[in-house]
């Protein structure tokens, strides 16, 4: 006697919840899901904060797999976000302290776009991005992980692993000193 189409369905939803359920328990960790999901995220902080795509890209590549090592003590502490950004933060300051890696970057004169252009904003950006290059690295790792990350001050003194004062001072500071650098190129 066959089935109905209800019995085989309801059997076919049993075999996939099985599935998955052995899937899981099978599964070694959760480090590819936490890759798939914040992948993306990280390599634009670590652009933000290196200014140099390809750099960004080794430096995320490096800190993941600092993180994969690690990755069972990572996920009990239940912030992944966390380390990881640390590892980025640390893994760009290191790659300065380096003494062949002392590049000084030519800047080029940029051409002012008129009224109206479609490129106003990208240029714009590509400015902004420029001048957050130019500060020290944990004034560039605050404004990054505050402005663009959108974390708390919290968050970012327990990843650049200093006091909520500091995270606050190299914020003011930097801010100051962009603020500087705009009013001259405005003001030639």
């Amino acid at each position: 006697m066959g089935r109905s189409s209800g019995q085989l369905e309801e059997d076919r939803v049993v075999m996939v919840m099985r599935t998955t359920t052995e899937a899981q328990t099978r599964a070694p960790s959760t480090f590819e899901a936490y890759v798939a999901a914040r992948g993306a995220a990280l390599l634009r902080f670590a652009s933000l904060l290196t200014g140099d795509p390809h750099r960004a890209e080794d430096l995320v590549q490096d800190a993941l797999a600092k993180a994969y090592l690690r990755w069972d003590r990572i996920r009990r502490a239940d912030q992944p976000d966390v380390y990881v950004r640390r590892v980025l933060v640390n893994g760009s300051r290191a790659w300065w302290r380096r003494r062949s890696n002392h590049e000084v970057p030519v800047e080029r004169a940029a051409e002012r776009a008129g009224p109206g252009d479609v490129s106003t904003e990208t240029a714009d950006r590509d400015l902004v991005r420029r001048m957050i290059a130019k500060l020290p690295v944990r004034q560039r790792a605050v404004l990054v992980l505050r402005y663009f990350e959108d974390l708390d001050d919290a968050t970012i003194a327990e990843i650049l692993e200093c006091s909520q004062a500091t995270v606050r001072t190299h914020a003011m500071r930097a801010l100051q000193r962009l603020r500087q650098v705009a009013s001259t190129r405005s003001n030639p």
